[in-house]
């Protein structure tokens, strides 16, 4: 008898133990939409991100934990626009969840709510890591996340109708906290338009368009192409002659190159964290942007 009540105890506290599962199971490719769901969800939904700030979101495994992840997922929330192309597939396929596969309720796409830049005229392998459907690295305009907020809210208020009113409310209060934060961040640019820039990859295209930045150079030759040392060499001779205000690199980039640029050039190196995660100070969507803006206009004072 004393065996059976200490198993019931037992039982009771591993149950205790156990955080109650959340409503809805969310599988982002990417931290920053991880972070939008998170704002969007509150309580109401179980985030769990398959990419991290530091890594190449184009080169990902689709680990057996991360095929487990969509195995029991209720909403993917995909970059799109091709960005994940390499590995998404492949999980979604070993995945066997029907529920997030694309065209079902519980599959949501970033790009496909936004107008991409970039969309390609010439489709051809020997240019690059070029996306057919446009530049895929729509998170650096603010204004995208206020269109990709809205659609998400729907979504996620359509897939769990119990608690719309909820999601509803967390949008819209979002919203608001957006629009405020996005007239903040244009008053405090106001400096860096205009200013000429080299970027590393072409992953910077949507800040340097929100934010007037002019993009002279880029350190890679063609998208994905690591630089060669003849092709340094003629930026060193370009940039001499053309000079930029600072070089962009994100979290995740190798720096030598650029830093070797920097030497030669004599123009600053400015880390930007690109993704939530990439800096301490980045560790939401808003400080993403609050990072990235001062990180910049440090460079230029």
């Amino acid at each position: 008898m004393h065996h059976f009540i200490r198993s019931i105890i037992a039982v009771l506290l591993l149950a205790a133990a156990v955080p109650a599962q959340a409503g809805l199971r969310v599988l982002a490719t990417t931290a920053d939409w991880g972070a939008l769901a998170i704002e969007l969800g509150g309580d109401r939904v179980n985030v769990y991100t398959a990419t991290g700030a530091l890594q190449d979101v184009h080169r990902v495994d689709a680990r057996p934990s991360l095929v487990a992840r969509a195995r029991t997922a209720d909403l993917l929330i995909a970059n799109g626009g091709e960005l994940e192309i390499g590995w998404l597939p492949v999980l979604l396929r070993e995945s066997g969840n029907r529920h997030i596969q694309p065209g079902s309720p519980g599959y949501f796409e970033a790009a496909a709510q936004i107008t991409l830049l970039e969309v390609p005229t010439q489709l051809d392998r020997a240019l690059g890591d070029i996306h057919p459907q446009g530049n895929p690295h729509l998170q650096l305009d603010p204004r995208n996340i206020a269109i990709v907020a809205n659609a998400l809210t729907a979504r996620l208020a359509a897939l769990d109708a119990g608690n719309a009113a909820y999601y509803q409310q967390r949008g819209a209060d979002f919203s608001a906290r957006w629009a405020e934060a996005m007239a903040r961040w244009d008053r405090q640019a106001a400096p860096l338009r205009g200013l000429p820039v080299v970027v590393m990859h072409r992953d910077q295209v949507y800040l340097s368009h929100w934010l007037g930045l002019r993009e002279i150079a880029a350190i890679e030759p063609k998208p994905g192409v690591p630089p060669s040392a003849g092709h340094l060499g003629q930026l060193v001779t370009k940039l001499s002659g053309t000079p930029a205000r600072m070089i962009l690199r994100n979290a995740y980039n190798d720096p030598k190159a650029a830093n070797w640029l920097s030497e030669r050039v004599n123009i600053p190196v400015v880390q930007l964290p690109f993704s939530v995660g990439g800096t301490p100070r980045a560790n939401d969507l808003f400080g993403l942007f609050d990072d990235a803006l001062d990180r910049l206009l440090e460079a230029v004072q």
